[in-house]
């Protein structure tokens, strides 16, 4: 099988006689940045809709949870086969509607019922009762923020519809105003920090995932500054000789040709 060929070589690169310096020196927390990494370029693939890219990028990922298995296994904590089980019961545990005698209606009644399972989890394992326990602190800040306004809004504490959000949006921008006009820069970051967290409130209200929200206004907003600087290049020039009227009139038109 392919995944037994996948764990036989990482356990060929591990081998402390022959096996690859690198991998050898490699720890839990040393090749975690690494795993967040496959796991942001896994979504950019999905982002480009790349077919060929996206398989390669799974398999990326699934090296990472082979790797972090196996550096388990050598310490005699866990195994992979450790990993895949826990997964595939906890997969059975959450879904009693497919594996068992239960009933849902609707994705929301199916989303409710999976909080509630992983709250009553957190609640054996840890003992934590509040509503925000167990958001991930190392989630990136935007997901975090609208996870946590999720948690908050499911014991009641929420806006009841978009437009209520937008209204604290522009609330925290005045509040952010007032800040810059009385130079106060610290004042300034947090209220920055303030208008953030609205915003992704706000991408929550709208059923909208806050990063791949933002990565596609980043992608929109490279491929219109790559077109304004070709039109500059096509003439021997870079951004850096126009003056800002002349950039803004090609960002138009940059916008007008492709979006």
């Amino acid at each position: 099988m392919s995944i037994e060929r996948l764990r036989s070589i990482m356990a060929a690169l591990r081998d402390p006689q022959r096996g690859c310096p690198w991998d050898l020196e490699q720890t839990w927390s040393s090749i975690s940045p690494h795993t967040l990494e496959e796991a942001y370029e896994l979504a950019d693939a999905i982002e480009r809709g790349d077919v060929g890219l996206v398989r390669d990028e799974l398999g990326d990922l699934l090296f990472q949870v082979v790797f972090q298995s196996r550096i388990a296994e050598e310490q005699g904590l866990f195994a992979f086969d450790d990993v895949a089980a826990a997964i595939s019961d906890k997969l059975e545990r959450r879904h009693p509607h497919v594996f068992g005698d239960a009933s849902v209606r609707s994705t929301e009644e199916q989303t409710a019922a999976w909080e509630d399972h992983k709250a009553a989890e957190r609640r054996v394992a840890t003992g934590a009762t509040g509503a925000l326990d167990g958001v991930t602190l190392g989630l990136p800040a935007l997901t975090r923020a609208a996870k946590l306004g999720k948690r908050a809004a499911r014991v009641g504490f929420d806006w009841s519809q978009p437009g209520a959000v937008l209204d604290k949006v522009d609330e925290e921008i005045a509040e952010l105003r007032h800040a810059l006009a009385a130079q106060d820069a610290a004042h300034a970051r947090e209220e920055l920090g303030d208008l953030l967290f609205s915003v992704a409130q706000l991408a929550r209200h709208l059923d909208a995932d806050p990063e791949a929200t933002l990565r596609a206004a980043n992608a929109k907003f490279e491929r219109r500054f790559r077109r304004l600087e070709a039109g500059l290049a096509a003439e021997g020039r870079s951004p850096g000789d126009a003056d800002p009227d002349e950039l803004e009139a090609r960002w138009t038109r940059a916008k007008q040709e492709i979006g």
